[in-house]
C-alpha cells in the first residue's frame, strides 16, 4: 500500500469534492493500479502520485468543465483506482462502476447532528469505546471501530452495518502503543474512507495498586497505552486531518481525548492510572496549541466511572475486583460494597454512561469556538475552578 501517497491524496480530496458541511468520502482500492483494469466507458480523473493541492484543484476543474459534474472517481497511477461519494456506500458504488464490477443499490444517506462525518474510536470493541461508537453511529456519523481485539471490533462492526446500513461502520486493527500499527490503522481508514473527521483517541488500561507494590511492568503498560499511545494516535492521524484542511480551509476537524476524572484529581492505590490522565490533558493542551493551525481542534473528555461497563464490572479483572484486592476502599468485603463506594462519591448517585460521554463529545464537535478544554462528565463529582 502506497501510504504516504493516499494519506495526502485522499483527504485532500475529500476536501476539494463535498460540500461545505460535509466532506465527501473517498474509497480506494490499491489492487487496481492501471487503466487496463477499468471500465472504458466510465470517465475518470487520471492523477499522478505525486499531484499537489494546486494539481488536484486543476483536474477537477477540468473535469467539470469536459463533464458538468463531479468526477466519480480517479486512477492514481501506479497506486490505486478511487471512488468518490458523499457516503461510503455511495462511493463503493462509484469504485465498482469505474471497475466493471456488480452496483448494489446504493441506502438514503443518513440523518444527524453528525451526517456525513467519518469517525474513529479507538478501544472500541467494548466499554466506553463500543458505546460512544454506537452514539456516534446514532447521530448519523459513520465509525471506524479499531482495538487490538479486531475479532470483536469487526463483530461490532458487521451488528452496527446490519443496524444502520452499508458502510457506515468498519473495523481496522490497533495497537496504540506501537507506532507502527497506529500508521496502519490509520493508512487503512484513508483507503476506506479518505480521511477522518472526528477521532476519538479512547484505548486505556488500568492497574491499580499501592506505589510501594505496583510492578514496574504493570506501570509502563498503563504509560504506554493511555500516555504514549495517544501521542501516537495523533502523531498518525494529524497529518491526514491537516491534509483535508488544507483543501478545505473553512473546515474544523476534530481530536477528543477520552480522558478521566482521574486526570482531574489524584487517584489513591492508582497512580499509574491518573498520572497517565493528569498527562494526557497536559498532551490535549500542547497539542490544541500546536494543531488549531491545521484546522484541528484537541480536546478531552473525562467522565466518572462507567460502573456498567467491563472496566469496572468484569468479574476477574474489573476495578471492582482489583480495588477490593488493592484495598483501595477502607472496610469494604465486597464488590457491592467497593460499587456503593463509588456510588455515593457521585452528587447524582450513579456512574457515567456512554449516552453521557457522547452528548459532550457532540458539543466539543459541534463548538468552532473551543479547543485545548478538559470537560468534565461526572455527575457533580468534580466541579471546574
Amino acid at each position: 500500500m502506497e501510504t504516504p501517497v493516499l494519506n495526502q491524496l485522499s483527504p485532500r480530496l475529500r476536501g476539494l469534492l463535498g460540500t461545505d458541511s460535509t466532506p465527501a468520502v473517498v474509497t480506494a482500492d490499491p489492487a487496481i493500479r492501471t487503466a487496463d483494469r477499468l471500465a472504458a466507458s466510465v470517465p475518470y480523473l487520471v492523477l499522478d502520485p505525486g499531484t499537489d493541492l494546486a494539481g488536484l484543484q486543476a483536474a477537477i476543474a477540468v473535469y467539470r468543465a469536459a463533464h458538468g459534474a463531479n468526477p466519480e472517481g480517479a486512477l492514481v497511477t501506479g497506486v490505486a483506482a478511487m471512488g468518490f461519494g458523499p457516503t461510503r456506500a455511495a462511493a463503493d458504488a462509484a469504485l465498482a462502476r469505474l471497475t466493471g464490477a456488480t452496483v448494489v443499490p446504493v441506502p438514503a444517506p443518513p440523518i444527524g447532528r453528525l451526517a456525513g462525518k467519518v469517525a474513529m474510536v479507538t478501544g472500541a470493541a467494548q466499554g466506553f469505546g463500543l458505546g460512544i461508537a454506537e452514539q456516534l453511529l446514532a447521530h448519523g456519523a459513520s465509525v471506524i471501530l479499531a482495538d487490538l481485539n479486531i475479532e470483536g471490533a469487526r463483530s461490532h462492526a458487521s451488528r452496527l452495518t446490519a443496524e444502520h446500513g452499508a458502510g457506515r461502520a468498519d473495523a481496522v486493527r490497533i495497537d496504540v502503543s506501537d507506532p507502527d500499527s497506529c500508521q496502519e490503522a490509520v493508512a487503512e481508514a484513508v483507503v476506506r474512507y479518505g480521511g477522518v473527521d472526528v477521532f476519538v483517541s479512547n484505548a486505556g488500561v488500568l492497574r491499580a495498586e499501592g506505589v510501594m507494590t505496583q510492578p514496574v511492568a504493570d506501570f509502563d503498560l498503563v504509560t504506554n497505552v493511555n500516555y504514549r499511545g495517544y501521542f501516537l494516535c495523533v502523531r498518525a492521524i494529524a497529518p491526514v486531518m491537516a491534509a483535508q484542511h488544507e483543501a478545505a480551509p473553512d473546515s474544523w476537524l476534530d481530536i477528543v481525548e477520552i480522558n478521566s476524572k482521574s486526570g482531574l484529581e489524584g487517584s489513591k492505590r492508582n497512580f499509574a492510572y491518573a498520572g497517565s490522565k493528569f498527562g494526557g490533558i497536559g498532551l490535549t493542551q500542547s497539542f490544541a496549541l500546536e494543531l488549531v493551525e491545521d484546522g484541528i481542534k484537541v480536546n478531552a473528555l473525562c467522565p466518572g466511572n462507567f460502573l456498567d461497563g467491563p472496566l469496572w464490572s468484569d468479574p476477574e479483572r474489573g476495578l471492582f475486583v482489583q480495588y477490593l484486592r488493592a484495598g483501595k476502599v477502607p472496610g469494604a468485603t465486597t464488590v457491592a460494597d467497593v460499587r456503593r463506594f463509588y456510588e455515593a462519591k457521585v452528587p447524582m448517585g450513579r456512574g457515567a454512561l456512554p449516552t453521557d460521554v457522547a452528548k459532550a463529545l457532540l458539543y466539543v464537535v459541534e463548538q468552532t469556538y473551543e479547543t485545548g478544554q478538559a470537560v468534565p462528565i461526572t455527575g457533580g463529582q468534580n466541579m471546574l475552578s
